[in-house]
């Protein structure tokens, strides 16, 4: 930090300080400095008044998705968060509320890590003489998808598993419905996933709030573009009696959810 990038004036940045046992916020007086954003603010605490403080990031760049937490209140990335969007005075950075606390702002998101276990990963026929094709429309359609960074901020805000972890076994969350949206909107995937959404991932408890898509550093149209669809897919698969029909005269049928959970091999 130089002389010429300090304001001259001071800010109080309230940290969440404890571990799974319990903890309180502590206020910090530091220099303010133009152009900073939270996580550098962090990273100065640490370089000169708390040592001790743990945080986890990586990139600095908001690509890698670690440095989540909850600022003023909303998930974001400290990263990408800056100060001068932030209140002038007094800025409250707090761990992802949804997941256990390790130690300070650091979580134990494991539980999204079982759930990516439990996706059936991609299945293509085998490759026809020529190699695969696709329109171009369907690469765009899950490109879209393909740039979530995990950083599970949509995760930490979604209240059925921020508030029912009763739910938490049978619910995977908004992170992995745009996962299986991808997967059933692929043209050349095999898989069908639709009943498993449904009775073993929780679909149908997501009252589509689009909370999730809010808070999305990648701006990605969870709700719109993932959920609802996916929702809609599931609801025909069961309950439309024209696609009812179009299977029986095909001689096809919805993939249970058994079948549909076996993993491909490799």
């Amino acid at each position: 930090m130089t002389d010429q990038a300090t304001t001259g004036e001071q800010i109080t940045l309230r940290v969440w300080r404890g571990d799974a046992s319990g903890g309180a916020f502590e206020d910090y007086r530091v220099d303010k400095v133009e152009g900073e954003v939270v996580l550098d603010v962090v990273h100065r605490l640490q370089a000169s008044q708390t040592p001790d403080l743990a945080c986890r990031w990586n990139c600095k760049a908001g690509k890698c998705g670690s440095c989540s937490a909850e600022i003023d209140g909303r998930p974001r990335l400290m990263c990408m968060t800056r100060m001068d969007d932030l209140d002038a005075n007094l800025v409250t950075v707090a761990p992802m509320r949804t997941f256990p606390i390790i130690r300070d702002l650091v979580t134990d998101v494991s539980f999204n890590y079982e759930v990516a276990k439990r996706v059936p990963a991609f299945s293509p026929p085998e490759r026809p003489e020529g190699g695969y094709r696709m329109q171009q429309v369907d690469i765009e359609r899950g490109q879209e998808f393909r740039k979530c960074i995990e950083c599970f901020l949509c995760q930490d805000v979604c209240h059925v598993i921020r508030d029912h972890d009763d739910l938490k076994p049978r619910y995977a969350g908004p992170r992995f419905f745009i996962r299986y949206a991808e997967l059933e909107m692929h043209p050349l995937d095999t898989n069908d996933r639709r009943q498993l959404v449904r009775e073993r991932e929780g679909l149908g408890l997501c009252n589509i709030t689009k909370c999730c898509t809010e808070v999305c550093p990648e701006h990605i149209k969870i709700t719109d573009n993932a959920i609802i669809p996916l929702k809609e897919r599931v609801v025909g698969a069961t309950y439309d009696p024209v696609a009812w029909l179009g299977r029986v005269v095909r001689r096809r049928k919805v993939r249970t959810t058994d079948e549909a959970a076996v993993q491909p091999a490799p």
